[in-house]
């Protein structure tokens, strides 16, 4: 059996959940969200807890049942708290500000690149224009954009320049040395 899946979800006080079959929506004090569900799994509400059972014992069915419990509890746990990831600007002259909700950086590149948040996800520039921080109640748009703004300039692996997770840890390559 799965063990994501036979874990139990826990609602918050200020969390409400409504499943209708397979469509399981949740509201919270930062926002509401909504999901459909695969049809291989049962979605039981009791109380203040949410078990997840699948039909059967198929690997579809076993595939979906982990997935499934991880979807709901991301979603209680982004309308309650929100999801949050942090990148590092490393780099001379690398930089990064605000123009409106519009995220401009600087990073070696002939022009500014522009980012545009989707709906739902709100960026924030913090200590010397060198960190941004993403901010948003739902962790598959947070992580995607987060993703996309790191993608514009990969940290590259001799100097070790370029946009970072906070938490990544960049292998340095030593490069050529001199003659001798």
């Amino acid at each position: 059996m799965s063990r994501i899946g036979k874990r139990p979800i826990t609602i918050p006080n200020k969390v409400t959940v409504e499943i209708s079959g397979n469509h399981v929506a949740v509201k919270g004090p930062k926002g509401q969200l909504a999901r459909s569900l695969p049809d291989m799994v049962d979605i039981h509400h009791e109380g203040d807890t949410i078990n997840v059972v699948r039909h059967n014992e198929s690997r579809k069915a076993r595939e979906r049942h982990g997935l499934s419990r991880t979807l709901i509890a991301n979603m209680i746990e982004g309308v309650s708290s929100g999801f949050q990831k942090h990148l590092i600007i490393q780099g001379v002259g690398y930089r990064a500000q605000m123009q409106g909700k519009t995220l401009v950086l600087n990073v070696g590149y002939s022009h500014p690149v522009e980012i545009e948040p989707p709906e739902g996800v709100e960026f924030e520039v913090i200590e010397k224009n060198t960190q941004v921080l993403v901010r948003g109640i739902n962790k598959e748009i947070v992580g995607n954009i987060t993703a996309k703004i790191r993608a514009v300039r990969p940290p590259e692996v001799y100097k070790g320049k370029g946009i970072r997770y906070k938490d990544e840890v960049v292998r340095r390559k030593a490069g050529k040395s001199g003659k001798k």
